[in-house]
């Protein structure tokens, strides 16, 4: 499960710094759909960081709320299975 987990923040984070790239290289972009599900599945983290490390969605209320939003979920579900 933590191998899952670190691979799939990673993936969260090279999305976010994929999707900054595209967009400033005028070329296909990421969906945002495909952005959260990333985080949904356990990307939060790594997504969260992408955000504000390539300064990339953090103008979108969607993402600046929902991404955090996602994690707090995932805590509360974390903790409540344990």
């Amino acid at each position: 499960m933590i191998y899952y987990l670190i691979f799939i923040n990673i993936v969260g984070l090279l999305s976010m710094y994929l999707d900054k790239y595209f967009a400033k290289n005028n070329m296909y972009r990421i969906s945002e759909k495909t952005l959260f599900f990333i985080a949904i599945i356990g990307g939060s983290i790594g997504s969260i960081i992408g955000m504000y490390q390539f300064r990339h969605k953090t103008k979108h209320r969607q993402f600046t709320t929902g991404l955090p939003a996602i994690l707090f979920i995932q805590i509360i579900i974390l903790i409540y299975y344990k």
